[in-house]
């Protein structure tokens, strides 16, 4: 009946109006699917199908069939019946196929339990036998063979596994085994390059996907086209956690490598955009929150208005430095310690934040120490310097995943900045006034359209809070909205900086005390009675006083006329 059911699959895939190209559509309404090897193909399954590939050369070893779909799940199998060593479902699913000597097709059953028709994309690639075999080693997943990519993803990180591969070997003989020796012989000479590819960012499209997809199947197209994170060898964990970029499309692949025979393979590629298509509240579609909206614009407003007047309004940028002090803090203590909603954490964070720059404008109102503030303001320009020295490559050198190397190295940078500009402290106000006030704008942006920029200091957060962040890469990409806002914040930066040192030539540094001036000036009101702020009731009398007006003023008003009794 097996050799009964080939022949019938035969006569069918032979039948005309079967592309065969570069691309190829089709519904698969014939109930039968044919592939050319290294040919992709787009079709809509909303039924189980049969997938067939004939004419297979006589120097292949093995093919990896793989189909893909944006977020809806695709069931890719050997046979009708499913099982979990020879089946696979989801969104990026292969099979790898040994081939017999003398066989020169493949079929596989496609089928998907969605309720609503699935477009995919599917291709078959084959290998030689001095190829690799990617998931020939696979001792932790349900396949014999496992060239697929399993991925999982959190708000903080998305971390990829996949199979250890094995060496190629020729048709109808045994493979090697996987954990006898270690020498060159083995497969423990295989190195594994692990891969990442940015779509283009706010592109949730399916077709968007799809094409870009083609990118990352095969060796040459993924060397050419991706970035390389890093390059593992067998004796690693065949495991990597990246930092999760919430709406950007990213698709990852790891190509396998020979270096004693100068070949490689490709595993099967996957995707994600760490959030969900289908979910009702906060899906893809609809990231950002309202509370952050009103929150990050009210925030970006002072920020504006720091950015140009900071310097000049002093009281103002010190409550705009406490603000950022209290709230960060605040923020990380009360996610690590309790599980309120996000909605009421930025809500308490907003209002300590508040406490926070209101205490340091008292602090400086009563006290005047001017060391004191300014370390405040240059510790947070420090921090943003910091961040943005880790937010480059060097963030992802392997010394920088030990926290404490990291968190370390971090502290040094910023307590280096005030430490640098002690000598000149307006100078180092007016800076930060500049950039502060400017990436908060930054920020704003974020709240509505997606840009890298806003990862400067959201990947510090999510270092302070999850304690396995230390293991991502922190890669983000880096496209046309992310070089026009980088222009945006440079000439905010700069306008900023420039007016205020020209505005603030040939005036006092800083304000004085102004505790000192509110008691001197009392003191020459008790004592100067020509002054007319002499006469000037106490508060208390003065209070008193509107009240009463306020009352009066309620009042009903007497009729006019005499009121008082004749005198007998």
């Amino acid at each position: 009946m097996g050799l009964l059911r080939l022949l019938v699959l035969a006569v069918l895939a032979s039948e005309p109006g079967v592309a065969g190209g570069a691309e190829t559509v089709g519904n698969a309404s014939e109930g039968v699917l044919e592939f050319s090897i290294g040919k992709f193909r787009y079709f809509e399954l909303n039924r189980p199908e049969d997938a067939i590939l004939r004419h297979i050369s006589s120097n292949v070893s093995f093919v990896i069939f793989q189909i893909h779909s944006q977020y809806q799940n695709t069931t890719v199998s050997f046979s009708h019946t499913l099982l979990p060593n020879t089946s696979g479902t989801g969104t990026d699913k292969g099979l790898v196929s040994i081939l017999r000597p003398e066989e020169s097709m493949c079929t596989w059953y496609l089928e998907t339990l969605d309720s609503k028709p699935v477009q995919n994309m599917a291709i078959p690639l084959s290998y030689s036998e001095r190829d690799p075999v990617p998931g020939g080693c696979n001792l932790e997943f349900d396949l014999d063979i496992d060239p697929n990519i399993y991925l999982e993803y959190n708000f903080f990180d998305t971390t990829i596994k996949f199979a250890p591969a094995n060496l190629g070997y020729a048709r109808g003989t045994d493979p090697l085994p996987c954990d006898i020796g270690t020498g060159r012989d083995s497969r423990w000479r295989l190195l594994y390059d692990v891969y990442q590819y940015f779509l283009p960012e706010n592109d949730l499209t399916q077709e968007g996907l799809l094409e870009h997809l083609q990118r990352m199947a095969e060796v040459p197209q993924v060397k050419a086209n991706a970035i390389k994170v890093v390059t593992l060898t067998a004796n690693d964990k065949t495991s990597v956690s990246f930092s999760s970029l919430r709406g950007q499309g990213v698709i990852y692949n790891v190509i396998v490598r020979d270096p004693l025979l100068n070949t490689s393979a490709a595993y099967v590629p996957a995707h994600t955009y760490a959030c969900s298509f289908e979910a009702k509240e906060d899906n893809c579609s609809s990231l950002g929150r309202v509370s952050t909206k009103v929150f990050f614009t009210l925030f970006a407003l002072l920020g504006l208005f720091i950015c140009f007047f900071g310097h000049r309004f002093w009281k103002t940028e010190l409550f705009f430095i406490g603000f950022i002090f209290m709230g960060f803090f605040f923020y990380i203590l009360i996610t690590r310690l309790t599980l309120i909603k996000y909605d009421v954490r930025l809500i308490l964070t907003a209002v300590t934040g508040s406490v926070g720059g209101i205490l340091l404008v008292a602090a400086w109102w009563r006290f005047g120490i001017l060391t004191f503030c300014m370390l405040c303001v240059g510790l947070v320009l420090g921090f943003l310097i910091s961040s943005v020295t880790f937010f480059t490559p060097l963030g992802n050198l392997k010394v920088f995943h030990d926290d404490g190397v990291f968190w370390v190295t971090f502290s040094c940078i910023a307590v280096l900045i005030p430490v640098v500009f002690m000598g000149c402290l307006r100078i180092l106000n007016i800076l930060t006034c500049g950039f502060i006030g400017s990436y908060s704008v930054v920020l704003a942006f974020d709240s509505y359209l997606y840009t890298s920029l806003s990862y400067i200091t959201l990947n510090v957060l999510k270092r302070a809070l999850n304690v396995d962040f230390h293991r991502a890469f922190t890669n983000v990409p880096f496209q046309t909205n992310d070089f026009i806002i980088l222009a945006v914040w440079g000439m905010l930066a700069v306008s900023g900086i420039t007016l205020q040192i020209r505005r603030e030539r040939g005036r006092p540094f800083f304000p004085p005390h102004p505790y000192k001036l509110w008691k001197r000036e009392r003191e020459r009101r008790v004592t100067n009675i020509l002054d007319p702020s002499y006469h000037i009731p106490p508060l208390k009398e003065r209070l008193y006083g509107r009240l009463t007006q306020i009352k009066e003023f309620f009042q009903k008003e007497q009729p006019a006329g005499e009121r008082t009794p004749l005198l007998l």
